[in-house]
């Protein structure tokens, strides 16, 4: 399967890249506008003879027509942010007839796309897949699995903790400046309300990290869950940085942004990300992530439950790639997926995540939690 894998020597393509390179059912194809980068990353993959590096330019006007000369068969599209892109590679890749997988983790871009892309798709006879990311490929599949046989599910509040030293890309941080301090649409207290990015971070708890603070975040799930689980009061997600002094910055930048004072932080990208490394020295390598839920368990009794993750050694930017490889390596050996367009949401179990959190040394924990600060019953995985 000829699988071009575009933004292949970023942040996250290069993970992609190194993944499927070992795949012999895969020829790769790694996509990008500098050849000398993708030839780089070429060099230190396992199976160099099957990758060839491709030049190209996904705003180019003919790139359904590329496309379909270098006979793709399954574009993954990595190259971020969506927050304001258009479905262009999407719609080209549905034109040269092959499968299509993004790592959007963008509200609006996720939640639109089996409206707007479903004609295309269905017309080519192929699959496209917006958000095989953590959002919402992983964090579905986390509570697919943690309520499985529930009467009721009343809360899913999810929490992603980076590690301070790991990789961050100037695209990934480039959208998240971009909506820090805009109001966004939540589902708290059984309605739909106003809250703002980034303003007002809370207190979470980890299993294997310290407590942070996290701040609200805006993510396709806050859209997909009320709906797709009929959650009854809440659907939060937040983000919390190693740093404190950082969750903080960034609460008083939402605040300025609030008041009018900056009106456009995405352009300090750059600079913020040089900055960054600076303050290494007071982090650490450790991430992770939580899941936790409320709701009727199968009996009808009041349950929480939360499901943590923590990745070390800086390894927490794989966890963003696993559900892309997984899906690539499925069409690969030939399984099929419903044709059309989708969202991520339940297309991996979370038991199809698990060899590659074990290729990584991380660790999970399911924890069900009575009272306040109360677990029992926690298994490890």
């Amino acid at each position: 399967m000829r699988t071009l894998v575009l933004g292949g020597y970023g942040n996250f393509g290069a993970r992609i890249c190194r993944a499927l390179a070992r795949e012999s059912a895969i020829e790769l194809l790694v996509g990008g506008r500098d050849a000398r980068r993708a030839e780089a990353l070429i060099e230190t993959l396992d199976s160099a003879a099957r990758t060839t590096a491709a030049p190209l330019d996904w705003h180019a006007p003919d790139l359904g027509a590329m496309l379909k000369r270098m006979g793709v068969d399954l574009v993954i599209h990595a190259a971020g942010p969506f927050q304001d892109q258009p479905y262009t590679v999407a719609r080209a890749t549905a034109q040269a007839g092959a499968h299509y997988i993004d790592l959007a983790d963008g509200r609006r871009f996720v939640c639109d796309f089996p409206y707007a892309m479903r004609a295309p798709f269905l017309a080519a006879h192929r699959t496209g897949i917006s958000g095989a990311s953590t959002v919402p490929a992983l964090s579905s599949a986390v509570v697919e699995h943690s309520c499985k046989g529930w009467q009721r599910i009343d809360t899913v509040d999810t929490c992603i903790a980076p590690a301070q030293t790991a990789p961050l890309g100037v695209a990934t941080l480039a959208a998240v400046l971009g909506y820090c301090g805009m109001p966004i649409r939540v589902w708290r207290d059984g309605q739909w309300q106003e809250d703002r990015c980034w303003a007002a971070p809370q207190r979470i708890e980890f299993a294997r990290l310290r407590p942070r603070l996290g701040a609200l975040c805006d993510i396709p799930d806050l859209e997909l869950f009320p709906t797709r689980y009929n959650v009854g009061e809440r659907v939060m997600f937040r983000a919390a940085l190693e740093l404190g002094l950082a969750q903080r910055a960034f609460a008083t930048l939402a605040t300025l942004r609030t008041v009018g004072w900056v009106r456009r932080p995405e352009r300090w990208a750059q600079w913020l990300h040089r900055l960054a490394p600076a303050f290494n020295p007071l982090g650490s390598r450790l991430g992770g992530m939580v899941v936790r839920v409320t709701g009727l368990d199968s009996a009808g009794r009041p349950t929480r439950r939360a499901w943590h993750i923590a990745a070390d050694n800086d390894h927490g930017p794989e966890i963003p790639c696993m559900a892309a490889i997984v899906l690539a390596r499925r069409l690969a050996r030939g399984a099929a997926l419903p044709t059309g367009a989708f969202t991520a949401a339940g297309m991996v179990p979370l038991a199809d995540f698990s060899p590659e959190f074990e290729r990584w040394g991380m660790q999970t924990d399911i924890v069900d939690e009575l009272g306040d600060d109360a677990p029992v019953n926690a298994m490890a995985a």
